[in-house]
C-alpha cells in the first residue's frame, strides 16, 4: 500500500517538475492506474494535488475548481484506456493546502466532497466508494515567515485545526523554520506534537463534521461549490483540463491572484504579523539545519557508481531497451519500469529510456503584467521608482535589464514570477529564465541578453553552491560588472558567505518588493533622495 502523487496536470500548471510533453505524461498516469488496480489493490494510484496551486498563489476557489477538474481528466483518461471506472476510482486520493483563512479552508474541504460526488456520478461511477473524496492536507508553506518565526507555530496550529474540522483523512504540519531552511529535529518535533496534542487532548477528533449546520459554514460551502463549478464548466466547455493547461489560462489566473496578493501585503492591506505589522525591533537568530550540498551530491554519486558496478549490465540494458520499445508501442510503462528497477537501472536511466521516444517538454515563463503595479495606482513611492527606471533608461539609452534565474532542481517559481511581474511593471526589461538551469546556462543567458542584473531565486537550499558558481562564470567571461542579487529561502546565517562570494543584494522571504526595487535601482547607480527611501521602508 501507499500513495504516489504523480499529478502531472498540476506540474504543468504550477509546480513545474515535468519532463515529457503532456500527452505521453497522461499515458504514464493511465498505465499506473492499470498496473496498480491489477497488482496493488491497496495502493493510492494518484494524489490529485491542489496544494501547490494555493502555494503558487491560487485562491481557494481556484484551487478547488482546478483540482476537481484535474481529477475529472484523469478519470476520463483511465476510462479511455479501457479501465472500468469503479475498478480504479476508489483508489484516487486528493491533497489540499490549508492556509490561514480559517473558515474558508474548512468550507473548501466540505465543498470538495460535494463536487467530487457530483463529478463521479456524472462520469458514470456506480460504486459509492468511487464517489468518496479522500484527502491528505498540509499546512501552508507560504504562510510561514522568516521574520519572528515562532509565530509560525501559531499559524501551523490554526491551519491544522482547520484541516481537522474540514474532515481531512491525514495531515502534514510544517515546521516553524521552513521559511528559513530545512527543519531541525527540534522544530520537526513541535510540528509533529501539534497534531498529537489536537488528537489526544482536545476532543476535536471525536466529532464528524463538527461545524456542519452552522449557517456561516453551510453558506460558505455552497458559495464555494457554486463558484468552483462555474470554473469547472468553463474547463469542460473548452475540452477538459489537459487542453486548458496547454492553453495556459489556469496558470495565468493563478499568477494574477499571486501578484494581487503580494501587492496587498506590501501595501499592508493584508496584515502578516511580524512582517508588515507588529515587527520586532531586532530579530534573534535561531538554530537552523545546515546541509553540505557538495558532500550529499558526492555521496549519492558514490552510491550510484556502486550500484552500477554490482549489477548485471547486459540484463539492465536489455530491460531499458524493452522500456524504450514499450514507449514506442502500447505496453504498460510501469510494468516495464519495474523490470528495469529489478535489474538495478537508476531512476535517471529509466527516465532517459522514455525520453528517447517522448522527448523533453520545455516552456518559457510568461510573467503576468499590470497586476502588481496596478495595485499602486498613483502611489508616490511607486511613481518615484518609475521615475528612477526612466532616469536609468535615459542614461543607458535602453531600459535596465534583469534576468530572473531559477537554477537547480527547484520548480517552485512563485517568488521568481512575482519579481518578474513587479519589475516588469516598473519598466524593467525582464528576461524570465527557464527553470532548472545550471549556473553556466544562467550565465550564458545573462551574457546573451546583456543584462545589468541577475536575480537568482533560490528555495531548495542550493544557494551556497549555485550562486557562487554563477558569479564565477560571469567573472570568467569578463562581465563582473553584471550585478548578482539573491532572493528566496536563504538563512541570515548564510548572508555573509554570499556577500563574500560577490552577491550584492539579498532579499529573504517576506521582502517588500517596492523596497527591493529601491535597492536594485541604487545598485544600478540611481540614488533616491533619503526621504523617499525612508518613506519606502515605512
Amino acid at each position: 500500500d501507499g500513495t504516489i502523487q504523480n499529478d502531472i496536470l498540476k506540474e504543468f500548471m504550477v509546480r513545474n517538475t515535468y519532463i515529457y510533453p503532456p500527452e505521453p505524461s497522461m499515458r504514464i498516469i493511465s498505465d499506473i492506474f492499470a498496473f496498480t488496480s491489477a497488482n496493488m489493490p491497496k495502493f493510492n494510484s494518484i494524489s490529485i494535488s491542489g496544494y501547490h496551486m494555493q502555494e503558487a498563489g491560487a485562491t481557494q476557489v481556484q484551487e478547488l475548481a482546478f483540482t476537481i477538474a484535474d481529477g475529472m481528466e484523469y478519470v476520463k483518461y483511465g476510462v479511455a484506456s479501457g479501465l472500468d471506472i469503479d475498478k480504479f476510482a476508489g483508489r484516487l486520493s486528493f491533497f489540499f493546502a490549508i492556509g490561514m483563512n480559517f473558515f474558508m479552508e474548512i468550507a473548501k474541504l466540505r465543498a470538495a466532497r460535494v463536487l467530487w460526488h457530483r463529478v463521479m456520478t456524472k462520469l458514470g461511477a456506480k460504486d459509492e466508494r468511487s464517489k468518496m473524496l479522500r484527502t491528505h492536507c498540509q499546512t501552508s508553506g507560504v504562510s510561514l515567515t522568516e521574520q519572528d518565526p515562532y509565530n509560525n507555530v501559531i499559524r501551523t496550529t490554526i491551519e491544522a485545526m482547520a484541516a481537522m474540522l474540514g474532515g481531512t483523512q491525514s495531515l502534514h504540519t510544517n515546521a516553524l523554520d521552513e521559511a528559513i531552511a530545512l527543519p531541525t529535529d527540534f522544530s520537526a518535533r513541535i510540528a509533529r506534537n501539534t497534531q498529537i496534542v489536537i488528537q489526544e487532548e482536545t476532543g476535536m477528533t471525536k466529532v464528524v463534521d463538527p461545524l456542519g449546520g452552522s449557517y456561516y459554514i453551510e453558506s460558505l460551502t455552497q458559495q464555494l461549490v457554486d463558484r468552483a463549478w462555474e470554473i469547472i464548466e468553463k474547463v469542460e466547455a473548452e475540452g477538459g483540463m489537459a487542453k486548458a493547461v496547454a492553453a495556459g489560462w489556469p496558470k495565468a489566473m493563478i499568477e494574477e491572484a499571486a501578484a494581487a496578493k503580494a501587492a496587498r501585503i506590501d501595501r499592508v492591506e493584508e496584515v502578516i504579523v511580524g512582517v508588515n505589522k507588529y515587527k520586532l525591533a531586532e530579530e534573534e537568530p535561531i538554530d537552523i539545519l545546515d546541509v553540505d550540498n557538495v558532500a550529499v551530491r558526492e555521496a549519492q554519486i558514490r552510491r550510484i557508481q556502486k550500484v552500477k558496478a554490482g549489477r548485471d549490465e547486459a540484463k539492465c540494458q536489455a530491460a531499458l531497451a524493452a522500456l524504450t520499445e514499450g514507449a514506442r508501442g502500447k505496453e504498460n510503462l510501469l510494468a516495464l519500469a519495474v523490470e528495469c528497477a529489478r535489474a538495478r537501472a537508476t531512476l535517471g536511466e529509466i527516465s532517459s529510456a522514455m525520453e528517447a521516444v517522448f522527448g523533453r517538454f520545455d516552456t518559457m515563463p510568461k510573467p503576468v503584467k499590470g497586476i502588481y503595479g496596478g495595485a499602486y495606482g498613483d502611489d508616490a513611492r511607486w511613481s518615484a521608482l518609475i521615475d528612477g527606471v526612466d532616469a536609468i533608461s535615459r542614461r543607458k539609452g535602453r531600459k535596465p535589464r534583469m534576468l530572473v534565474a531559477k537554477m537547480g532542481q527547484d520548480g517552485h517559481d512563485r517568488g521568481a514570477n512575482l519579481v518578474s511581474s513587479a519589475f516588469g511593471d516598473l519598466g524593467f526589461e525582464v528576461v524570465a529564465g527557464p527553470l532548472f538551469q545550471t549556473p553556466k546556462e544562467a550565465a550564458d543567458l545573462a551574457l546573451k541578453a546583456d543584462v545589468d542584473v541577475v536575480g537568482a531565486s533560490s528555495l531548495a537550499a542550493g544557494h551556497k553552491t549555485l550562486i557562487p558558481e554563477l558569479i564565477q562564470h560571469l567573472k570568467d567571461a569578463g562581465r563582473s560588472d553584471i550585478k548578482v542579487i539573491a532572493g528566496g529561502v536563504i538563512p541570515a546565517q548564510d548572508y555573509q558567505f554570499l556577500r563574500d562570494a560577490g552577491v550584492q543584494g539579498i532579499f529573504g522571504p517576506g521582502t517588500n518588493l517596492v523596497n527591493a526595487a529601491t535597492e536594485v535601482l541604487r545598485l544600478l547607480g540611481h540614488n533616491q533622495p533619503p526621504e523617499d527611501v525612508e518613506e519606502a521602508a515605512e
